[in-house]
């Protein structure tokens, strides 16, 4: 294992243990999108409050793959202050990172920690995983 594949792999571990934006926080009037990967099980529940057009935090619970609460973690971190044309463009290019079987890396400046979910688009079971907070975020922009 690489010194930078060894290092993305501890920080899945670290936001799978240390979850950033667990447990749901807002009000019922906040949006909120529950997903369920059928073929792993794994579910997260995202609750999105917004203020105007500006993401004002995203919580999450969830239970599933180190994976999967890792990715609802960076997806946590990375969402809040953001407006709604940048959390769209946001999720349109974790999709498009996801999808490219390992031909497109996640660029660090924009994805941060999440650049370490990267390598999982070489995986094709592991994608929903990584994906399943992901559509869940974009489930609830669209109710907001």
């Amino acid at each position: 294992m690489s010194g930078l594949e060894s290092l993305y792999q501890e920080l899945i571990l670290d936001h799978a243990k240390n979850r950033r934006g667990f447990g749901l926080a807002g009000s019922d009037t906040d949006a909120t999108s529950h997903q369920r990967n059928p073929i792993c099980g794994d579910e997260i529940t995202v609750r999105v409050h917004m203020e105007g057009d500006r993401v004002a935090s995203l919580t999450w619970e969830g239970a599933g793959c180190s994976i999967s609460q890792a990715s609802a973690s960076m997806l946590a971190e990375l969402s809040t202050d953001l407006d709604r044309a940048g959390a769209e463009h946001l999720i349109e290019g974790f999709r498009e990172a996801m999808r490219s079987k390992g031909t497109l890396e996640l660029d660090e400046d924009e994805f941060g920690d999440a650049t370490a979910l990267s390598g999982v688009s070489k995986y094709t079971a592991r994608v929903k995983c990584a994906m399943l907070s992901w559509v869940a975020f974009e489930d609830a922009l669209r109710r907001s």
